[in-house]
């Protein structure tokens, strides 16, 4: 049969350090997502760096 133990004090600080990161983790996410929504909504340009120069892009300067 086995016996239940207490939780010793290590785990209960280990836990709440694991929450802590857990909850920072989230955070991140959710920061990220809500920068998604904001830019998705706003309707900005998404054009990604490929590499090629676009006329629309570039500033006045002069391309050979």
């Amino acid at each position: 049969m086995m016996v239940l133990r207490a939780t010793h004090e290590l785990h209960k600080r280990r836990f709440s350090r694991n929450l802590g990161v857990a909850l920072m983790l989230v955070a991140l996410i959710g920061i990220v997502f809500g920068l998604t929504v904001v830019k998705i909504k706003r309707g900005d340009p998404m054009q990604a760096f490929d590499h090629v120069v676009r006329p629309e892009m570039a500033s006045g300067e002069v391309y050979q």
